[in-house]
């Protein structure tokens, strides 16, 4: 299945594949270029806090594989 990267998206990762201390990491896009993406890595999805990353698409790509798309903004 295809997903289309978004602007706005938020994304629940898997712990097997991206997380911190073994939880789940959100990540929000913040800013997609055609080769890159911006993207904030929160703890909790309903704050503001957290850290401004930025990731080759494909890198990004790996990071939310098997992850859940949580909010379309």
């Amino acid at each position: 299945m295809r997903m289309k990267l978004a602007q706005g998206q938020i994304w629940k990762t898997s712990p097997e594949v991206h997380s911190y201390e073994g939880a789940s990491v959100y990540l929000r896009i913040v800013e997609l270029e055609r080769l890159s993406v911006g993207y904030k890595e929160m703890l909790n999805p309903d704050t503001k806090d957290g850290h401004h990353r930025n990731a080759s698409k494909k890198v990004f790509c790996r990071l939310i594989k098997r992850a859940e798309l949580v909010s379309k903004l």
